[in-house]
C-alpha cells in the first residue's frame, strides 16, 4: 500500500509541480526582475567533484553532502530538539528525526517521530510544538527533548483537500498566529473555496481563521522576514502561456491583499480567459521580484541573523529551491538562488547558488524542495525525487 501511494505521489508531483505568477508588497513596488536565471550572471560556482556531489557547483569555498537518503518525497524541514533536523517524509506519512552527526558531511541515525499523518508536506516548530502541515488539516503535537512526540491534536480541520496543487505549507509567523497556504484547485479557474488559491491565518490554537491574501495560485514556500516581521511567499503561477511567461515571483503578504490570480499574473499580465477587460490588473498587489518562469520556486528562506558560518555576502539573503519546469521546450529551474536583501529589502535579483541538478543534455538528477538552516547557519536542502537531504556549508 505505501508504494502504490509512492508512485501516486510521484506521478502528481510530476504533473503539478507547475511555475509561477501572481505578485505581492506594495502596489508602488518596482519588482526587480531576472529574465532567466538558467543563464544568469553572477558568482562563479565550482564544481564539488569528489569532495561533495559530482556535477553539484556552489561559490568557492562552500561543501555540500548527502546528509540524509533513503526518504520517500521528503518535502520541508524545520530544526527540533537538540539542534535535530525534522524531515516531512510525504510518502511514507511520517516525520523523520536526524540528530546531528560527528561531523559535518552525514547526519545521525534517523528516529521516525510520528507516524500515520495525512500527506505531511510542511512543519514548523514552535514553543515545544510541531505544527504540522496536512492534506486537509494541521495538526499539532509536542516533541520532547528525547525525540518523542506526544499526543496529535489536529487543531483547523476545514482544508481542502487535493486537486492540482495538494500540499499546505504552515508557518508561525513573527505575530504569534499560523499562517496557512493552500494552492488552487486547477490550473486556472474561479475558485468556490475561499481557501484555495490563498494565504488565511489563525489563532496559536487553531481558532478565528480568516483569509489573509488571496490571489496567490500557487504560494507552497512561506517564511518570515527577521527584519520585517512580514510573511513572504514563493508563488507558482499559471501554466500553457509559454516558454518564459508569466514570471515566477517572490511576494510579501498582507492583509487583506489580492494578488491577482487567475485575472492578473505577476501584478500586471492580463489572464487571457479571466483577465478581459482594462481592468484586470487594478488594485493587485506588485511582486517583489519576478524569476524565470517555469522555474517552479517552492521552499525559501532567509539566512538565519547573526549567523557567521556563511560569509558576510551570503548572509543578507533570501535563498530559494527551483523545483524545475516541467512544461518548458527547455528546462529551467532545478537549483537553490539567493536573493540579495539590504535591511529587508531586495536589492537584487536572483542569483544562482548552487546548481548541477539540471544537467546540459536537459536532464536532471535531483529537485530541489525544502531549505533550512541550522543552529550553527548551514543549509539543509531536501530533495523529494532522489529521497535525500542534502548538507552545504562554508569552510575557506
Amino acid at each position: 500500500m505505501r508504494r502504490t501511494i509512492y508512485l501516486a505521489i510521484l506521478v502528481c508531483l510530476f504533473l503539478a509541480s507547475c511555475s509561477s505568477s501572481t505578485g505581492a508588497g506594495n502596489s508602488a513596488t518596482t519588482p526587480v526582475t531576472t529574465t532567466d536565471t538558467s543563464k544568469q550572471a553572477g558568482d562563479t560556482l565550482v564544481d564539488t567533484g569528489s569532495a561533495g556531489i559530482p556535477g553539484i557547483k556552489l561559490p568557492p569555498g562552500f561543501h555540500i553532502s548527502v546528509y540524509a537518503n533513503g526518504l520517500h518525497v521528503p518535502r520541508f524541514m524545520t530544526i527540533g530538539p537538540k539542534r535535530s533536523l525534522l524531515v516531512a517524509n510525504r510518502a511514507e506519512g511520517t516525520i523523520v528525526a536526524y540528530p546531528a552527526g560527528a561531523s559535518e558531511e552525514k547526519a545521525g541515525a534517523p528516529v521516525i517521530v510520528v507516524s500515520n499523518l495525512h500527506d505531511p508536506t510542511s512543519l514548523v516548530m514552535y514553543e515545544g510544538n510541531l505544527y504540522v502541515g496536512e492534506a486537509s488539516s494541521i495538526a499539532r503535537m509536542p516533541i520532547e527533548d528525547t525525540l518523542k512526540a506526544g499526543a496529535i491534536t489536529r487543531i483547523i480541520t476545514d482544508l481542502p483537500e487535493g486537486g492540482q496543487h495538494s500540499t499546505r505549507t504552515v508557518l508561525i509567523g513573527a505575530d504569534k498566529h499560523i499562517y496557512v497556504a493552500s494552492g488552487s484547485d486547477c490550473n486556472v479557474c474561479q475558485e468556490q473555496d475561499p481557501h484555495r488559491a490563498a494565504v488565511w491565518r489563525y489563532n496559536l490554537d487553531g481558532t478565528q481563521g480568516q483569509l489573509y491574501s488571496k490571489g496567490l495560485r500557487n504560494a507552497v514556500g512561506l517564511a518570515n522576514n527577521p527584519w520585517t516581521g512580514t510573511v513572504w511567499a514563493s508563488n507558482n503561477g499559471r501554466d500553457l502561456l509559454g516558454d518564459d511567461i508569466p514570471p515566477e515571483t517572490i511576494n510579501e503578504l498582507s492583509a487583506g491583499a489580492d494578488f491577482g490570480w487567475p485575472r492578473c499574473h505577476a501584478g500586471n499580465i492580463a489572464d487571457p480567459q479571466f483577465g478581459q477587460g482594462s481592468s484586470a490588473c487594478q488594485g493587485v498587489q506588485q511582486p517583489l521580484v519576478k524569476m524565470q518562469a517555469h522555474s517552479a520556486p517552492l521552499g525559501l528562506e532567509f539566512y538565519p541573523q547573526n549567523s557567521p558560518q556563511f560569509p558576510t555576502k551570503y548572509q543578507n539573503n533570501l535563498y530559494v529551491a527551483f523545483h524545475g519546469s516541467w512544461n518548458r521546450s527547455t528546462p529551467t529551474g532545478y537549483k537553490i538562488v539567493r536573493i540579495p536583501l539590504q535591511d529587508g529589502k531586495v536589492s537584487g535579483p536572483a542569483e544562482d547558488f548552487a546548481v548541477g541538478w539540471l544537467t546540459s543534455d536537459g536532464k536532471h538528477s535531483g529537485r530541489p524542495t525544502g531549505i533550512t538552516f541550522g543552529e550553527d547557519g548551514s543549509m539543509f536542502v531536501s530533495d523529494d525525487e532522489q529521497g535525500e537531504i542534502y548538507h552545504i556549508w562554508y569552510h575557506a
